[in-house]
């Protein structure tokens, strides 16, 4: 067995184990740390398919953000999950039927799996000297550069919509008005008052 055959042996076996342990653990805090696992070690795998970009935008995004949100929430949060689970054993049915839907379409998928005419050749030729992350680059802001720019301005403006929609205007709330802060009259603000010794207001 070769150095790249064991690595990636490795890299799958641990992606498989930190899937399966993230589902059937029952601490989540542990669930959480597996998962991190199993995206650590799909980083690897991306890495050996020579897609370094990919894998290190999941190392970054999946692993240094969400899944660290993940644990602080579930660390933070005083959640019940003895009734989560209590809850879940009602839809049990429907999720072992789902899942036996999943894999008849994975084995049909693979079933009728087949390589394409020369597919191993092109897979044989030599790389491009361009590494994977500058070609990317250079298709993204090159030769799909108006398409991304509209994708980019229709996130915003999901965004924008999105803050328009969940904005709501309380009247029992007192705001700040920075105008009538700026433009008060301190004559008319303030009131002075002679108290007597002994007295109150």
């Amino acid at each position: 067995m070769t150095v790249l055959s064991f690595t990636f042996y490795l890299f799958a076996i641990s992606a498989l184990v930190g899937g399966l342990l993230t589902v059937i653990s029952r601490n989540p805090v542990h669930s959480v740390l597996w998962l991190i696992l199993a995206f650590l070690s799909s980083a690897g795998l991306f890495v050996m398919l020579g897609a370094e970009f990919v894998a290190m935008l999941l190392i970054i995004v999946y692993v240094g953000a969400v899944a660290v949100l993940f644990l602080f929430v579930v660390m933070m949060l005083d959640v019940d999950f003895a009734e989560l689970k209590a809850e879940m054993t009602k839809y049990l049915p429907l999720a072992l039927l789902i899942g036996v839907v999943l894999v008849m379409q994975l084995m049909i998928a693979l079933g009728a799996w087949g390589f394409s005419d020369g597919a191993q050749l092109r897979a044989q030729a030599p790389i491009a000297d361009v590494e994977n992350t500058a070609a990317l680059g250079l298709l993204i802001y090159d030769k799909y550069f108006m398409l991304f720019q509209l994708a980019g301005l229709i996130l915003l403006v999901a965004m924008i919509g999105a803050i328009v929609l969940t904005l709501r205007h309380r009247v029992d709330i007192k705001r700040q008005n920075v105008l009538a802060q700026m433009y008060r009259d301190p004559a008319k603000a303030m009131e002075m008052k002679d108290v007597k010794p002994g007295q109150g207001l």
